[in-house]
């Protein structure tokens, strides 16, 4: 049921992207696998950004990653020709606060969304602003979730207007305004697009209307040997804060499977459009300097720890694909096990390509000379927030999970232990672990700079509301 664009692809610009799937291993063992330098490439020129971000998307939720059930020719396409990070972790996997994060590289603690339907606060640029200055084309189309006066005015941005609602209804249209202007755009300046699409973020009714759409007597005799199996942890709920609210007991196995079976076709509906964007840089002899970047907002439950949709620190939500490729320029088929990486890097790592200064009190870092040459990233965890007090420390080898004022904390051997089953927060011999993760977390804490939430445009329902207080104080909005 995979969809793939059929369009009919230019020979030449698909052979200048494809290309580099005979220099794959070769970039495997050098680090890079031209050794030709951006400047004796482009000369002076700038490079182009195309930024495609998905929502709801796992980080596993690709065939390249190994996953049986779905199939993604398109994203397999920019896994094959370009670095895909396998610890890449959400700012915080609700939908607005960690797109706030991808547009500022500040945490959402710092823009002040803390939630849904907040704006950015105005005091802090975002990246179309800081491109713009510099030249750049910046248009925007699909998805923002961060309410600005949106879709009529968007700060920085010249916005294609495309409609919202369903990702069935407007992606196809996203991904066709996006193909029209690669084709048609004014080629006397550099570009960043950004393409939010919104599969398969439709996944959330499934949750939200269960019992109609996963009926119990399931009438699709002929895709019940195709069913997805139930995730080893699918039943497994450790010992958690009492805020962090998880778990979903509305399915049986079959509808849990049969859940799954959906959210695997929606993503393969939101590849097909990815293809269509890709088709479209090839076609329009820009591939060649363009860096595309691909990322999620967030993940999904998926039926693990028996969760649906995001919010809470386990993996399901807060892991999500980021994946960068340009033809000649960064290196190709690297799958990157080892570092760690975060939306608030989105910013910096644009910006260090874009040769612009990164925004004052950017807490990401730039992966451009990892993407380049391999170099090592001088990082040893990165931290995600949940449910407005949770703070999450991702570091090599643990997840270490703190709720303010709560006394149960969280801690899981990631490499023992990768689908979170136990909590060994509390066992003795994790003490030394649990103290310098305490440490970790206090000196980050340190290092930010929070700010009050900012004003929600609609009204905060109240067990968020309830976060809010914990971690603010009743009342506290800026």
């Amino acid at each position: 049921m995979s969809n793939v664009s059929t369009k009919k692809k230019s020979e030449i610009s698909r052979r200048t992207f494809l290309k580099a799937g005979a220099f794959g291993a070769a970039g495997m063992i050098t680090g890079c696998a031209t050794g030709k330098s951006f400047m004796s490439m482009f000369g002076k020129s700038k490079p182009n950004f195309l930024f495609i971000v998905t929502d709801q998307q796992n980080l596993d939720a690709i065939s390249a990653h190994g996953n049986p059930y779905v199939k993604t020719p398109n994203i397999d396409r920019l896994v094959k020709n370009g670095v895909s990070f396998q610890k890449s972790y959400s700012t915080n996997p609700v939908c607005s606060p960690a797109r706030s994060s991808m547009f500022t590289g500040r945490m959402p603690s710092e823009t002040g969304v803390v939630s849904n339907d907040r704006p950015i606060h105005d005091d802090i640029p975002n990246l179309g602003e800081l491109l713009r200055k510099d030249g750049y084309e910046t248009v925007y189309a699909g998805k923002w979730h961060l309410p600005e006066n949106w879709p009529a005015k968007l700060k920085g941005f010249d916005v294609i207007p495309v409609g919202g609602g369903e990702g069935d209804l407007v992606d196809s249209f996203t991904s066709r305004q996006c193909e029209a202007f690669l084709h048609n755009r004014d080629k006397s300046k550099p570009f960043i697009l950004t393409a939010s699409l919104l599969q398969p973020h439709d996944i959330c009714f499934w949750a939200i209307h269960g019992q109609k759409l996963v009926p119990k007597d399931l009438r699709f005799d002929e895709i019940k040997n195709k069913l997805p199996e139930l995730p080893p942890n699918h039943s497994i709920t450790p010992r958690k804060p009492k805020l962090c609210v998880s778990g979903y007991g509305g399915f049986d196995d079959d509808q849990w499977r049969y859940y799954l079976y959906n959210y695997y076709r929606q993503t393969e509906m939101v590849d097909a459009d990815v293809g269509r964007i890709i088709d479209a840089l090839e076609d329009s002899g820009q591939a060649d300097n363009t860096i595309i970047i691909f990322t999620s907002d967030h993940g999904e439950g998926a039926g693990r720890h028996m969760n649906v949709q995001k919010w809470y620190p386990f993996e399901e939500a807060a892991s999500v694909p980021f994946i960068v490729c340009c033809p000649e320029r960064i290196r190709k088929n690297i799958v990157d096990t080892e570092t760690i990486v975060s939306g608030v890097d989105i910013v910096p790592t644009i910006c260090d390509f874009a040769g612009v200064d990164p925004p004052k009190d950017c807490c990401g870092k730039s992966l451009k000379p990892l993407l380049e040459d391999g170099k090592k990233l001088d990082r040893k965890f990165v931290v995600y927030e949940t449910h407005v007090c949770g703070r999450n420390i991702r570091s090599d080898k643990f997840k270490y999970v703190k709720y303010k004022g709560d006394p149960v904390e969280m801690l899981f051997d990631m490499e023992n232990d990768p689908w979170e089953t136990k909590n060994l927060y509390d066992d003795p011999k994790y003490a030394d672990v649990i103290k310098e993760h305490r440490k970790m977390l206090e000196d980050w804490e340190a290092s930010i700079k929070p700010i009050l939430p900012t004003k929600a445009v609609v009204p905060t329902p109240n067990w968020i509301q309830m976060m809010i207080d914990a971690q603010y104080g009743p009342g506290k909005t800026t």
